[in-house]
């Protein structure tokens, strides 16, 4: 198995690739990040927002049972 790349707008709060869509993120979508290391994915999830101008809301909270960061665009 080879290593996975973690390419420069991934999320890997806990050293697991997070791949998300971000082209598909269109203002008022949400999308609920599983992770233990809450602070580092919104770390990482603030600097792609500011690389791309958005304008998001941020949750840490437990949803099915799972820690993780819920992220919000607003613009």
């Amino acid at each position: 198995m080879q290593p996975q790349i973690i390419r420069l707008n991934d999320l890997h709060p806990d050293g697991v690739r997070i791949r998300v869509s971000w082209e598909k993120m269109v203002v008022n979508a949400s999308i609920f990040i599983p992770c233990i290391d809450t602070d580092t994915a919104l770390k990482q999830v603030k600097n792609i927002a500011e690389e791309r101008e958005w304008v998001i809301t941020t949750r840490v909270q437990i949803e099915a049972g799972k820690l993780g960061v819920r992220i919000w665009r607003d613009l």
